[in-house]
C-alpha cells in the first residue's frame, strides 16, 4: 500500500466529502488498489512522521484527461468541484477557480496539462 498526500484537502478526506482526486503523476496506479491517505509523505523535517488521515481509501477507476475538460463541460466541470470536496468552498466552487488554483500549487501545470484522475472509495479499515 502507497502513501497519498492530501495536504490541501485533510479536511474534506476526514469528513469523506471527497471522492476523486486530481495528480500530476501516479501513472501505474490501478483499479481495487488501495492507498493510505496521509497529510505529507514528501519533505519532512527531522522527528515528522507520517500522519494517516483516515482508514485506506481503494482506488475505483484511474483516467488520464486535460484538466481543462472541467471548463470544456461545465456541467462535468461543477460536478468534478463538488466530487473533489470544494462544492461549499467560497472560493474555489467555479471550476474555473479550482483549476486556477491546482496549477497554482502544481509547478508547471495548465489547464491543458493531461492529469491522472483518480476516483476512490473510503473503507472501514
Amino acid at each position: 500500500m502507497r502513501n497519498m498526500s492530501f495536504a490541501l484537502t485533510v479536511p474534506q478526506i476526514q469528513a469523506g466529502t471527497k471522492d476523486v482526486t486530481r495528480r500530476l503523476g501516479w501513472l501505474q496506479l490501478k483499479p481495487g488498489e488501495l492507498i493510505r491517505p496521509v497529510r505529507k509523505c514528501m519533505g519532512l523535517r527531522p522527528g515528522e512522521t507520517i500522519e494517516p488521515l483516515r482508514a485506506p481509501l481503494r482506488v475505483v477507476d484511474v483516467r488520464r484527461e486535460p484538466l481543462r475538460m472541467m471548463t470544456d463541460d461545465m456541467d462535468y466541470g461543477f460536478e468534478e468541484v463538488r466530487r473533489e470536496g470544494f462544492a461549499l468552498h467560497p472560493t474555489y466552487c467555479w471550476p474555473t477557480e479550482w483549476i486556477a488554483m491546482f496549477c497554482k500549487t502544481h509547478k508547471g501545470c495548465e489547464p491543458s496539462t493531461i492529469i491522472t484522475r483518480i476516483e476512490f472509495a473510503y473503507t472501514e479499515d
